[in-house]
């Protein structure tokens, strides 16, 4: 039986969608357990009901049709009880239910299991029998294990929206997503092509090596003309400073960049389609393969910027509609920056894309220019997308295909409440983050790339409290010397000064590796990363430290913060390069002022020994992320844990409330960057904890200044009180919920269904 049960999950992983995975299931159980029927019934959480969603054995036209209450029936009962029933002679049990539909009243045997995930029933898989047979424990035990294997597929299904398909053909459809950018918009779906296949370009060995090159500069020269174009559409929408963003196209397409290898792969005998090709496809797999969400996004830029090249040299034009529906919802597999640009402003009310997250280039764009998007969808129909009505709740990541009148009406009523809130929130954005009681509570951007970076805010904000590194080190095929790094670093400090800027040291290891320097490990969070890398890498670290000493020249509003620091020795080996590249540069003729230096406060072990590491730097970070993280021994990005992952935890809460006392007790100034800050809720503990600044996401700044207006820092700190007494982090989220209510501050936080 374990070899047919090995076979049977396969083939099922292996389905080329739920359709088919589902079928395939039903099919190989029912003849695994030689019975007569086997069906799946899926718990639909939004009626509380138990649908019949596949069988084999059962009338057809049953599925879709037939559904029971949790509870009702032998299917409910067993769903209601989470254990499996197994019966010989079904329609002698008290609680059997006929649905003529199904054409059951053949069938006496009866065993049926429920489907747990994560303490979670998502439904009940049943097999029946016309003869009276008591199912043995081995087929029970067989029913069981396959339920169990089961549950982690339809949990993937149900959180990506590939279980939720009407029930009436035509019916309202509901897809899930990941949130990323926050809206809500009703508008018609516009389903755009990528411009070309990067996996289906044939190996040639070009004729004329001359030519290829020549064809390759001439494609890359009209890409960039159209990301030029685009850019250009989009000029007096977003700040220069997301304009930027087209910048970043053009330097991937650059001699340094993709241009470069690509030419190399055809002087080694490849034609241009193949070679360019064959480079996107590495530095994709590459980037796909790293764990930093912001980085991984990476990929989508280049697969774009190969797409579009290719279909040049393939002679394609990219199929584009020519005329745009008012409130357009984009919808495309991956949509790019530059897609973004080719639709009309007026026009454009949402983005759906199959693929992305929150830390896309498309989705920073979107949030700055208002725009709802939701990606992540992959089990999204889209060629049956177009034309449809819909719904998109950028707060929920969440799609409604042909809603219903009620539910549109519903949203609406949303849409309206809150562009009134955005237009009052917009008048005070401008006005000091200050309580009614006189404290003043910075706020401070994160950023990634210095095209991240909103310098429209530049008068709303304290500076910026996190600026990663690591781009730069990605996007060539080696480590960037001291002048390039130097030009990226004096751009970000330039466009904030006199602001202060916490550039991040390099912050790569087993779980962000670089494609000329891999880092195996077996486990990468508790690995080679961080300081760890770079302290044994003294010249990448040198480099590093010299070009942001050198871009800080005459602007002094540089500030170094050394990442997974878990011991004082490593910040006193920091301590000493700084130190050296001052010397060294002082001796070259370019006198430099040393900038302050903190640590990043991610790793536990730091909480206790702030006494040691407040004698050795100048100001505290803390990564509330990773703390998090490493507190809850949870990896958030693992699907089967991610539900632990709660920075409302007791314990996580605890753990920032004696951190922001010994802070205080230690007069070192603290910030915290992650996302606990860029909540208003969260942000309202944070000052109540003592800490000194808040840094998040541009686009959370509103809502958490228009919270720290409204709420003194006293009872802020009574918020923390009452928290801390608090058992669970279900419990925390509905007194904060509470709280903010009573202080009329509710619409701050993401509408309710």
């Amino acid at each position: 039986m374990l070899e047919v049960l090995r076979r049977i999950i396969q083939e099922v992983n292996g389905a080329r969608n739920l359709d088919a995975a589902l079928a395939t299931m039903v099919r190989r159980i029912r003849k695994a357990m030689r019975t007569d029927v086997c069906s799946f019934y899926l718990y639909d959480t939004a009626i509380d009901r138990l649908v019949l969603m596949e069988t084999i054995g059962l009338r057809a036209q049953a599925v879709g049709r037939v559904s029971l209450q949790v509870g009702e029936g032998l299917v409910g009962l067993v769903g209601k009880r989470e254990e499996p029933l197994n019966l010989e002679d079904a329609q002698a049990h008290p609680q059997f239910l006929y649905f003529e539909a199904t054409g059951e009243e053949r069938y006496s045997s009866f065993l049926g299991v429920p489907i747990i995930h994560q303490r979670r029933m998502l439904g009940v898989l049943v097999v029946q029998q016309s003869e009276k047979r008591r199912f043995d424990e081995e087929d029970e035990a067989f029913l069981v294990t396959m339920a169990a294997q089961l549950a982690g597929v339809l949990a993937h299904a149900l959180a990506t929206g590939g279980l939720n398909r009407p029930s009436v053909p035509g019916g309202e459809a509901r897809f899930t997503g990941v949130a990323a950018s926050p809206g809500m918009a009703i508008g018609e779906a516009v389903v755009i092509a990528a411009p070309a296949d990067l996996n289906s370009v044939p190996d040639l060995i070009p004729t004329d090596v001359e030519y290829e090159i020549a064809r390759l500069k001439e494609a890359i020269g009209r890409v960039r003309d159209e990301i030029r174009a685009a850019g250009e559409r989009l000029a007096s929408r977003i700040s220069a400073q997301e304009l930027a963003l087209f910048d970043v196209y053009q330097q991937m397409l650059g001699e340094a960049a993709l241009s470069q290898e690509v030419e190399k792969r055809i002087r080694e005998g490849q034609w241009a389609p193949g070679a360019l090709a064959d480079v996107v496809r590495r530095h994709v797999q590459y980037l796909e393969r790293v764990d930093d969400n912001y980085l991984r996004e990476r990929a989508a830029d280049v697969r774009d910027l190969g797409r579009r090249v290719l279909a040049h040299l393939q002679e394609e034009t990219p199929q584009t509609p020519d005329v745009y529906p008012d409130s357009t919802i984009l919808v495309g597999d991956e949509i790019s920056v530059a897609m973004l640009g080719e639709v009309p402003r007026d026009k454009l009310a949402g983005l759906i894309s199959v693929r992305g997250s929150s830390t896309s280039h498309v989705a920073i764009v979107a949030r700055a220019m208002g725009i709802p998007t939701v990606s992540g969808m992959v089990d999204l129909p889209l060629p049956r997308l177009g034309g449809n009505r819909v719904v998109l709740d950028g707060h929920r990541g969440r799609l409604f295909v042909r809603p219903s009148p009620e539910l549109e009406s519903h949203y609406q009523s949303l849409i309206d409440e809150e562009r009134a809130l955005m237009a009052v929130l917009e008048h005070e954005q401008d006005l000091p983050s200050r309580t009614p009681d006189g404290h003043d509570m910075p706020l401070m951007v994160n950023t990634g790339l210095a095209v991240d970076a909103v310098a429209s805010l530049k008068s709303r904000i304290g500076g910026v409290g996190l600026y990663r590194t690591e781009v730069p080190f990605m996007i060539t095929e080696r480590f960037p010397g001291e002048q390039e790094q130097t030009r990226l670093y004096r751009d970000q400090l330039e466009s904030f000064a006199p602001l202060p800027v916490v550039m991040r040291t390099l912050d790569i290891g087993g779980d962000k590796d670089l494609p000329y320097f891999p880092i195996e490990e077996a486990n990468p969070f508790l690995g080679w990363r961080g300081i760890r890398v770079t302290l044994d890498h003294p010249e990448v670290l040198m480099v590093q430290l010299r070009a942001m000493l050198r871009a800080s020249q005459g602007l002094d509003n540089l500030q170094v913060l050394l990442p997974m620091v878990t011991n004082v020795d490593e910040v006193d080996d920091a301590s000493r390069l700084l130190d050296r590249a001052i010397l060294e540069l002082g001796e070259e003729g370019v006198p430099v002022n040393r900038p302050r230096v903190g640590v990043m406060l991610e790793v536990p072990a730091t909480l206790y020994q702030l006494d040691a590491l407040a004698r050795r730097v100048d100001f505290f970070s803390v990564g509330s992320n990773d703390l998090t993280q490493y507190l809850l021994a949870v990896d958030r990005n693992n699907p089967r844990v991610a539900d632990l992952y709660d920075a409302c935890h007791p314990a996580v809460l605890s753990a920032m409330a004696r951190l922001g006392d010994d802070t205080r007790r230690l007069a070192m100034p603290t910030s915290v960057c992650g996302e606990m800050a860029g909540d208003p809720a969260g942000a309202l503990l944070l000052m109540g904890m003592g800490f000194d600044a808040l840094s998040m996401n541009a686009p959370s700044l509103p809502r958490v200044r228009a919270a720290i207006r409204r709420v003194s820092l006293e009872s802020a700190r009574e918020l923390v009180e009452e928290t801390l007494r608090l058992d669970s982090p279900r419990d925390v989220r509905q007194h904060l919920e509470a709280r903010l209510g009573e202080w009329q501050l509710a619409h701050l936080l993401p509408p309710k269904d």
